[in-house]
């Protein structure tokens, strides 16, 4: 049997920008894609702690150290500039693989979204 688990979260961090006119997506900081091992084009959900959404798009790379989180198209009317949010990539395996899975959990600072 394979479920769904848990691969890679991004833990806390601030929205930056939210662009209606751009095609689709989330952009995120290169860096804390490469530490929560979410690659491009990869599947991810968007949890906004501020209004309880939750919204499922795809990841577009951003500029490295630049801690970017902009929600682009549709979604970006899910959020606000300075809503806080968890990024969640989940990966589907066999029941024993799962059982000794670790994901990757990033938990950037606060207020920068940059790498602590």
């Amino acid at each position: 049997m394979q479920i769904h688990v848990v691969k890679s979260k991004i833990h806390r961090v601030k929205v930056t920008g939210a662009d209606l006119d751009y095609i689709g997506s989330i952009t995120i900081d290169e860096d804390l894609m490469e530490a929560a091992s979410i690659i491009e084009g990869e599947k991810v959900q968007i949890v906004n702690n501020n209004n309880g959404e939750r919204l499922e798009t795809y990841v577009i790379p951003g500029l490295r150290n630049t801690g970017e989180i902009t929600l682009n198209g549709a979604a970006a009317r899910k959020v606000a500039k300075g809503d806080i949010l968890i990024i969640i990539a989940y990966g589907i395996m066999e029941l024993e693989e799962a059982r000794n899975f670790k994901p990757s959990l990033v938990f950037p600072d606060e207020e920068t979204n940059l790498l602590k």
